[in-house]
């Protein structure tokens, strides 16, 4: 395997880190002023007019649509090896990633849509969210199951005549409450004595179909993520047409497994992103400040934090890139053991990197003045996002007992989110 970034990727990287440090460094402070002074008049959920402005910016400077590998609607994506080290830089700042329209779930919505959709969809759907005229979300997390096992979703999607009525109750729907938000992929069930996983099915449902209601925005750890959020959604006699199911009924899971593989290398990633911005910071401010007479830089347990710190990025980097060159070369299926590693390895040592930098900047890292406290919040919620770690550990197992078992099943990549 060889890891080397091609020359491409290098005047890439170099591309997006010029702009990063022109432009979205400089403004972190304006898109949080904005979305506080959108919530002290009443709504949050308003889209910044930075993150606009910028994605005017960044689609003009060509670097757009990194994540979507061959296909003709954006033939400037790259490979996930390719993609990786952007992702990376991108995962820097929390809402970097929209600037380049490479941010979730429209990254996996508009992957499942070149996928499996039909060309009228893809030329309805797909085209604006390419061009990041419009949002969309991704409805298969319920509140009233244990959504880490995807089987156990209850939504319903029946056939009436030409029609499919939807009716269920999803929530940590990702976007929902963005205005920009205008369309849903929905998982839900259209026969349950189906076997098993033969039970689901995805559908295409337009965000102002009668019937759909945005009951609240949840919280995580006391932020509301605005104005993109995390929804719960009512869908009451929700009516489509037929031709809005995605490859038939029956296929959800099949969906699922494309889906979500490119979903959770992405945020494995930003996070490597996350956690290379945290040990800077850590070590800035241990640099700077003086406590006992000395740099806190020079007290020796931190130069076993930084170690480590450094020692984890720089696995969970190699484990990410083996998993993306795997995705590549022999495709997501015989790659679900990386990735599954990778989803657990990443979100974990980040969370971890960065409670190491909030203990380095004392009260001032719980606080808004660093982006350690969100980014923070944001990591431990990857730990279920697109799976819980135990679900992932529990398929790594099974993975790896199968190849002592004297005879061998196969055994499939989890399909759950775990919100």
């Amino acid at each position: 395997m060889n890891f080397d970034y091609s020359d491409k990727v290098k005047s890439l990287q170099k591309e997006l880190t010029g702009f990063m440090d022109a432009h979205i460094y400089p403004n972190e402070g304006r898109f949080f002023a904005e979305i506080e002074a959108n919530r002290s008049k009443g709504n949050a959920w308003v889209p910044t007019q930075i993150v606009e402005e910028l994605k005017v910016k960044a689609h003009k400077a060509g670097l757009w649509n990194f994540f979507l590998p061959k296909s003709h609607r954006a033939p400037q994506g790259l490979s996930n090896l390719e993609y990786a080290p952007l992702c990376e830089i991108m995962g820097r700042v929390p809402f970097a990633a929209e600037v380049f329209n490479c941010s979730a779930p429209d990254t996996g919505n508009m992957e499942t849509l070149e996928r499996y959709a039909s060309e009228a969809i893809k030329d309805e759907w797909l085209e604006p969210l390419l061009a990041g005229k419009i949002r969309s979300a991704f409805l298969m997390t319920e509140p009233e199951v244990a959504s880490s096992d995807a089987t156990n979703i209850q939504c319903r999607i029946e056939r009436q005549g030409d029609h499919y009525v939807i009716n269920g109750r999803k929530w940590w729907s990702s976007g929902a409450g963005d205005p920009r938000c205008a369309i849903y992929i929905v998982m839900g069930k259209t026969d349950p004595e189906a076997p098993r996983h033969s039970q689901q099915s995805m559908i295409v449902v337009p965000a102002n179909t009668p019937g759909i209601t945005v009951k609240r925005a949840l919280s995580v750890f006391g932020y509301d993520d605005a104005p993109h959020g995390h929804m719960e959604v009512e869908l009451k006699n929700v009516k489509v047409p037929v031709s809005n199911i995605l490859l038939g009924e029956g296929r959800g899971f099949e969906i699922a497994q494309g889906r979500l593989g490119p979903g959770r290398i992405h945020h494995c990633m930003r996070s490597i992103g996350s956690a290379e911005r945290a040990l800077e910071l850590m070590c800035h401010r241990l640099n700077s400040r003086v406590a006992f007479g000395k740099p806190i830089s020079a007290q020796g347990v931190w130069h076993e934090r930084i170690a480590d710190a450094r020692i984890m990025i720089e696995q969970a980097r190699l484990l990410t890139l083996k998993a993306a060159y795997m995705m590549d070369t022999v495709g997501n299926k015989h790659a679900k053991t990386e990735i599954a590693m990778i989803k657990v390895v990443a979100p974990n040592i980040a969370g971890q990197i960065i409670d190491m930098a909030i203990q380095a900047h004392g009260a001032a890292g719980l606080s808004g003045d660093t982006p350690l406290a969100y980014a923070y919040a944001h990591q431990r919620t990857l730990r279920f996002a697109d799976g819980p770690d135990e679900v992932h550990r529990n398929a790594i197992a099974k993975l790896e007992l199968a190849k002592h078992a004297l005879i061998k099943g196969e055994i499939e990549m989890p399909v759950t989110r775990g919100f």
